[in-house]
Formats: structure tokens, C-alpha cells, sequence
């Protein structure tokens, strides 16, 4: 069953009836916050080609909306505090926020504005999108599963997904670097970018 036609139950269906009229639909379409505190924006990069190094944002916000109908009409939104990045590594996220890679003073926010969404059946989705990161902004593809729904104890109406997508961070004018003396260089081109997010129903 798709995004919008999940159940939360063990309980199989055999009709074949369009998602339309599955009564999921109504419950699940709408617009959403995420919520921060139980969502993660994160990014790997290879260290000194040997290693991986996992950082992540620790402040952002965004927005879902999630058509039941068409979920191609869905989109998303996510603005990201570049000086909230957090590597495990005082001096290092020190180092991220300087000119050598984020520019933090002049460009305190990456941000992700989608352009389309498609379904890929059962709960695998594509979004793809505006990428902005120094100024500069590049088309980011985003595949999501989608974990389901739920009423948490204080009442509100969650979906989670979860989303994973590559990047060549030189394409954001992301280019500091220093060569290895045995080959290579200290820092991956090649970044992955993984994402948890849960999102409460707007009132």
C-alpha cells in the first residue's frame, strides 16, 4: 500500500478499489510541521579515504504537504541553521563554519524547496528539488520510504519517512581540500545525505 493507504495493522485487503476511496486518504491528507526535536537532517563524509565521518544540523524547520489524491501534487520545505552543524568535533564544526566551507556569517541557512514528487509504489516515493547551499542552488533527487502514521500521547497526528541522497558538494562551490601525502585528499567530493523526519498535522 502507498503513502497514503497504510494501515497500522497486520489486516491484508484484497479490493482493488482506487486509493481515492481509500478512507486513509482523508486522515493522512493535509499540511504538516516537522518537529525537530524527533527528526534528523544528517550528511556522511569519507575522511583521509579511509574513514567516514557522520555529522548532522541540530536546528531547522520545514514543512510537509501530503496530497492523498495526487501525491505528486505533495511538497516539502526545510530551512537549515549552517552554524548548528555538529560533526562530534569542536574544532572541526568550527573549521565547517568558516570561509574554507560554509561561509556561515554569509550564508547562515541551506534550503530545500521541492519541485515534484513521485510515487514508486508501495512505500518508496522520489522528491526531487531546489538544493541551496553558499548562494548557489542545484536540482537534489531525494528517495523517501515512508514509515508510516500515527496519534501520539498528547493527540497529535504523526507520519514519519525516511530519505537518503547523494551530492557532489564541489557542484555548491563546496571545494576545500588538502592532498594526502600517500594519494588522495583529506575530504570526499561525494557527501550523503540521510534524513529522518517526523511531521505533526497542522491543526
Amino acid at each position: 500500500m502507498g503513502i497514503f493507504g497504510r494501515k497500522n495493522t497486520d489486516e491484508t485487503t484484497t479490493t482493488t478499489a482506487p486509493a481515492a476511496v481509500n478512507p486513509d486518504l482523508a486522515a493522512l491528507t493535509g499540511d504538516y510541521t516537522i518537529d525537530p526535536a524527533h527528526s534528523t537532517i544528517g550528511f556522511v563524509a569519507r575522511h583521509a579515504m579511509v574513514t567516514n565521518v557522520k555529522g548532522k544540523f541540530n536546528e531547522f524547520t520545514g514543512s510537509l504537504h501530503l496530497d492523498g489524491a495526487d501525491p505528486a501534487r505533495s511538497t516539502a520545505t526545510i530551512d537549515v541553521v549552517m552554524q548548528s552543524v555538529d560533526t562530534g568535533s569542536a574544532d572541526r564544526d568550527n573549521h565547517l563554519r568558516t570561509a574554507d566551507f560554509f561561509k556561515t556569517d554569509e550564508f547562515p541557512t541551506m534550503t530545500f524547496r521541492s519541485t515534484g514528487t513521485e510515487a514508486l509504489g508501495g512505500d518508496d516515493y522520489r522528491i526531487t528539488g531546489d538544493l541551496s547551499i553558499l548562494g548557489i542552488t542545484k536540482p537534489l533527487t531525494i528517495d523517501l520510504e515512508f514509515n508510516g502514521s500515527a496519534k501520539d500521547p498528547f493527540g497529535n497526528e504523526r507520519v514519519g519517512f525516511e530519505g537518503k541522497a547523494e551530492i557532489l558538494r564541489s557542484e555548491w562551490g563546496l571545494t576545500w581540500n588538502a592532498a594526502l601525502e600517500t594519494g588522495g585528499v583529506l575530504v570526499s567530493d561525494k557527501i550523503k545525505l540521510n534524513f529522518d523526519i517526523s511531521a505533526i498535522k497542522n491543526a
